[in-house]
């Protein structure tokens, strides 16, 4: 079948651009409420799941986070960002599956977020980034 609309493969790098900085921005979100409103909640989960010490990897966790959401939106080490996320969020898409109590959030919302994550670390930058694929 042919594509309906051929001109608009011309722009097809502007999709993983559009995917790093959405998923950038989130991570970046979602490291800085482990650090203010979330932080009591992510330690009460990790202590759960016995990640000790508790805080340590709650802080640790939210600065990973930010770390790689700031690595999306510049483009740089995106595959690696995007694979440390890929991870980060298939084990919460998991703990999402088989302990609701623990995490708390909706489990379309990590599904979307690990697929974001998988199509960036297979795809790549896309336009407007420091990697440049070679």
């Amino acid at each position: 079948m042919l594509n309906p609309f051929p001109d608009l493969l011309t722009y097809s790098m502007l999709a993983p651009l559009i995917l790093r900085l959405v998923v950038g921005l989130i991570f970046i979100d979602l490291g800085i409420l482990k650090f203010k409103s979330e932080k009591e909640r992510w330690m009460a989960s990790f202590n759960t799941l016995n990640i000790r010490p508790a805080d340590l990897f709650v802080y640790l966790y939210g600065a990973l986070q930010i770390a790689g959401g700031v690595l999306l939106l510049l483009g740089l080490w995106t595959q690696v960002a995007a694979l440390a996320f890929v991870i980060f969020t298939g084990i919460e898409l998991y703990i999402e599956m088989t302990a609701r109590e623990v995490l708390k959030r909706d489990l379309v919302f990590y599904l979307l977020i690990f697929t974001i994550s998988l199509s960036l670390l297979l795809t790549g930058a896309g336009a407007y980034a420091i990697d440049i694929p070679l």
